[in-house]
């Protein structure tokens, strides 16, 4: 091994070089059939997806965004309406609510596996609560069964927030089909994602698919009948043809980062740095490999030092972001513990050995 390695955060490359040539057929077939919007790509990537995730119906759009808004507002989701969303996520959980005109009610996360702090779900619930929003955030999913009990209860509806947990199951069952409704990201460094923004909603109820491609589609299901007020996202046919091209091949990419990251958490040894948990009934696919670190600052430099990059997945609450300034007095210390001290390891298919063992190495050096 060298004394020194360079370590990128992540890179696209060796996947994208696998499949370079069927990436470049399909691109090149779009651009000679010239139909660059709701094509026979999108249509058979949204009906592979539904298939990979074991529901009845995919409905492809702009981004991840744009698909929690449009399952928001198929579920009818409106003002003065409170929709339950975990503290510790992405930004883009929380403007979603906005943008549907909901109000939005942040839950605890656990400190344990950084999800949605289940317990703490009831005291939130008010007469106003239509939702609640769980996040399968960094690959692993929600404890789903206690949720669902919770929404039954006070008859609540489901979004799953799937952005970062393409192929991740929980007790067999993959994540996007264990809700009313869920959204995913496309984004380019996703698990499974295309060459720009793209996202999708799925979900096995016909009617809540019907209303997604409406209002996605300004508001209209047939060319000049607009039956809602809706928006301009939609999947576009060379992000399909890229999707659906990589599709088959995101089991094994998941299986190679989850044999990073049992890497990681047998090689990382170092009692400083606190590892993540898995849950026993999830199978989680990595899209991001997060530690915690009490003095992160001196732990990043210390990395980067050694050539090996780091990213932080997030390092600031979101009530605490001059966005969500109304909110900053919100007793959220869990979420703000997590965002003070957690930093994500390098974490991409086709990482070597050699890169994996000097990450290792390196942190277990760290004093």
């Amino acid at each position: 091994m060298k004394d020194k390695i360079s370590i990128p955060f992540v890179d696209l490359t060796p996947m994208h070089k696998e499949i370079e040539k069927e990436l470049k057929g399909v691109v090149s077939e779009v651009i000679d059939n010239n139909n660059f919007i709701g094509g026979k790509y999108c249509e058979l990537f949204e009906k592979k997806f539904a298939e990979y995730c074991g529901v009845k119906y995919c409905v492809g759009c702009g981004n991840g965004l744009d698909a929690i808004v449009l399952a928001l507002k198929a579920l009818e989701i409106k003002e003065d309406d409170e929709v339950i969303v975990p503290a510790h996520t992405y930004i883009a959980t929380a403007l979603a609510v906005n943008y549907a005109g909901a109000k939005l009610v942040f839950v605890d996360s656990s400190l344990e596996d950084y999800l949605l702090d289940i317990s703490k779900i009831e005291d939130k619930i008010t007469e106003k609560t239509k939702a609640i929003i769980v996040v399968h955030l960094y690959g692993q999913t929600v404890n789903m069964d206690p949720v669902i009990k919770i929404a039954k209860k006070y008859k609540l509806k489901i979004i799953e927030d799937s952005a970062q947990a393409h192929g991740a199951t929980y007790k067999g069952k993959k994540a996007g089909n264990l809700g009313d409704i869920a959204a995913f990201s496309f984004y380019p460094g996703k698990n499974l994602g295309a060459f720009g923004d793209a996202g999708a909603v799925v979900t096995n109820d016909y009617e809540l698919a019907q209303k997604v491609r409406a209002l996605g589609n300004y508001g209209s299901l047939e060319k000049y009948k607009h039956i809602f007020k809706g928006v301009n996202s939609r999947l576009d046919e060379i992000q399909a043809a890229i999707l659906y091209t990589k599709l088959p091949y995101l089991d094994k990419w998941n299986a190679e980062r989850n044999k990073v990251a049992e890497k990681y958490l047998k090689g990382i040894t170092n009692k400083k740095v606190v590892l993540p948990k898995i849950d026993k009934f999830n199978n989680h696919i990595w899209h991001i490999f997060a530690v915690r670190v009490k003095n992160r600052i001196e732990f990043i430099k210390y990395l980067n030092e050694n050539n090996i990059s780091t990213n932080i997945h997030y390092p600031t609450a979101i009530h605490k972001q001059k966005a969500y300034e109304e909110l900053s007095e919100l007793n959220l210390p869990v979420a703000e513990q997590i965002a003070s001290e957690i930093v994500s390891l390098p974490m991409f298919y086709g990482i070597t050995e050699e890169q994996i063992n000097y990450v290792i190495k390196i942190i277990n050096e760290w004093y």
